[in-house]
């Protein structure tokens, strides 16, 4: 499956035999993981190097001393890490109705312990699918972003007016310049956008 290619799942589990016996289950489905013992370890973690560019989630504790799970969760969401690390909550029994209440701010989902094996893994390889068009998404966009970049101030005027539908003559007219103008700067953005028409250049920036 192609999620689980060069996956990494994070769990945040102040229970050591937790975390070890997710690490196993994990090790044993081929999946590589990176385990932190509180909140802060793993914030620690987030703030000493960038989250490597692979499908991910977060497999996470809701009750742990110091900084709960809820409180990691908002603080991720707010860093906007959460987009591409799909959260899935850990709990207790007690803890149902306050995962509940996670997901429903943007929680992947939770899985209450003790939890099915099988039942995990199919929660987290889901969570590691949607982490993967996440990226994909991101990376089109800095694609996207770079390309726009490479464009002149004139270049991008056009490209407005170009996506407007705006014909030539009257691209000209608005700028101030001659349709010969116009056609070369068109052509021109055509080339560094990477598209063939008005219309797939309209699509491409709309994703």
């Amino acid at each position: 499956m192609q999620p689980l290619i060069d996956a990494l799942i994070f769990i945040v589990d102040d229970d050591a035999s937790v975390r070890e016996a997710l690490a196993w289950l994990l090790r044993s489905r081929r999946l590589d993981s990176e385990h932190f013992a509180s909140a802060a370890a793993f914030e620690e973690r987030l703030d000493a190097s960038p989250l490597p560019d692979r499908p991910r989630c977060l497999l996470l504790d809701v009750r742990m001393p110091g900084t709960s799970g809820l409180v990691l969760f908002d603080r991720l969401a707010e860093r906007g890490l959460l987009t591409a690390m799909p959260v899935i909550f850990l709990t207790g029994h007690a803890d149902v109705p306050t995962a509940v209440e996670a997901v429903k701010r943007g929680a992947f989902d939770f899985c209450e312990k003790p939890f099915s094996d099988n039942a995990l893994v199919d929660r987290i390889e889901h969570a590691l699918g949607v982490s993967l068009r996440a990226l994909a998404l991101q990376r089109r966009r800095r694609e996207l972003n770079g390309r726009i970049a490479e464009l002149t101030e004139r270049e991008r005027d056009v490209m407005r007016l170009v996506i407007e539908g705006l014909p030539n003559k009257l691209i000209a007219d608005q700028l101030s310049i001659s349709v010969r103008t116009v056609e070369v700067h068109r052509a021109r953005v055509f080339e560094k956008m990477d598209v063939k028409s008005a219309v797939e250049l309209a699509n491409l920036l709309r994703e």
